[in-house]
């Protein structure tokens, strides 16, 4: 038996500063794709699902498909602070963990945090999420509010109990079973893959067996949501296979293109925005 620290985070800043590893509360939370190559993506054009926790900025769906950072090399700039950065045209990302001030909520050492730092133009419009993928068992329940507004997206047009609402991007109901798809349980396979933005939200919690890992994100007046992608064997066509996306989000849209008043992330005047990650385990 390997023996698991209490709590560790792994990037490869050569692809695409991707979270390779999430050990909190002594177990690996990330799931990786056994079927596809971890080498760097770097030249790749289109999107490769290795599974951990991609940035994706400045948008999630749309162009470029899953943002523009998961093929670009990030910089350590050890000289400042701990600080890991990319540069996508004119905006700067920079990311750092366990720096500054603990948050006033961790009380014990299961958790980690991530802040981030954006330095772009004045009104610059983007959409980020931490895409992580979990590695999860059948049964595992997503925890949100009852009636947290649920945004949710054409591939669940099929197990809709209601038609979809004409040419919208997305069909709007209440959690957990808008539009009466049972959406808090990662349950067996059942050829669906379901993606979904849980609006007005900064924490959620999954539920695995005895296991709860908890995400909360902080950055006071922006849009911030939840993105979720429920895959039970429906994705791809060709090779399907499982998995469960839970995406803390700046913004509520999978595409930027979509945004309308108040679903997109802005910088402000100073020209830097900031936020905060928080990411805790503990036994239930």
């Amino acid at each position: 038996m390997v023996e698991l620290p209490t709590n560790e985070v792994v990037v490869d800043l050569d692809d695409g500063g991707r979270w390779t590893s999430l050990v909190l509360g002594g177990r690996e939370w990330l799931w990786t794709n056994p079927a596809l190559s971890s080498v760097p993506r770097t030249g790749f054009t289109s999107y490769i699902d290795v599974g951990g926790l991609d940035e994706c900025f400045p948008t999630v769906r749309g162009v470029p498909d899953h943002g523009a950072l998961w093929n670009q090399p990030w910089a350590s700039l050890d000289e400042d602070e701990d600080w890991d950065a990319v540069q996508y045209g004119e905006a700067v990302l920079l990311r750092r963990f366990n720096g500054g001030e603990p948050p006033p909520e961790i009380t014990e050492s299961g958790a980690i945090w991530a802040d981030y730092r954006l330095v772009a133009p004045p009104g610059y419009h983007f959409t980020w999420t931490a895409h992580a993928l979990l590695d999860c068992a059948v049964g595992t329940r997503l925890i949100a509010p009852t009636g947290t507004p649920c945004r949710l997206y054409p591939e669940a047009t099929g197990h809709l109990n209601v038609p979809w609402p004409g040419t919208a991007p997305w069909f709007e109901a209440s959690w957990p079973s808008p539009g009466g798809i049972e959406m808090e349980t990662y349950d067996s396979n059942d050829g669906s893959a379901i993606g979904a933005v849980l609006v007005h939200l900064s924490t959620i919690s999954v539920r695995d067996g005895s296991d709860e890992l908890t995400f909360s994100l902080s950055c006071p007046g922006q849009p911030v949501s939840v993105a979720l992608w429920r895959n039970l064997g429906g994705f791809p066509d060709d090779t399907p296979y499982r998995s469960l996306g839970v995406e803390p989000m700046l913004g509520r849209v999978f595409d930027l293109d979509e945004a309308g008043p108040g679903d997109a992330a802005i910088v402000p005047e100073s020209g830097e925005l900031t936020w905060r990650l928080v990411i805790s385990a503990r036994s239930v």
